[in-house]
């Protein structure tokens, strides 16, 4: 089973145009193993660490939480809700708050 990490790098990097190698390369990786390492990670087969995760989604423009979300819709939830700004997620949260289950 793939994990939400794989599956949702694999999502925000084609989102962005990007290919395997140029994402490795621009968080520092050697162009000769970029590739490779970033396929790795895409089919699971390893994980980064949670720093390089923080890199990565920072460079694919995405909230870290992105790729831990298991649930799709929450993580288009997620995409949104970082794209506002500070005033507007304090808002949007106050709102959510006063919401009755």
């Amino acid at each position: 089973m793939e994990t939400p990490i794989s599956l949702r790098l694999k999502s925000a990097r084609k989102a962005t145009g990007l290919t395997q190698q140029q994402l490795g390369m621009r968080l520092g990786m050697d162009p000769n193993t970029a590739s490779a390492r970033m396929n790795q990670y895409e089919k699971g087969k390893h994980i980064p660490d949670y720093l390089t995760m923080q890199r990565i989604a920072a460079e694919l423009g995405v909230p870290v939480a992105y790729f831990y979300c298991e649930e799709e819709l929450l993580a288009k939830i997620l995409c949104a809700v970082a794209q506002l700004p500070k005033e507007k997620q304090e808002c949007l949260f106050k709102s959510l708050s006063n919401i009755k289950a």
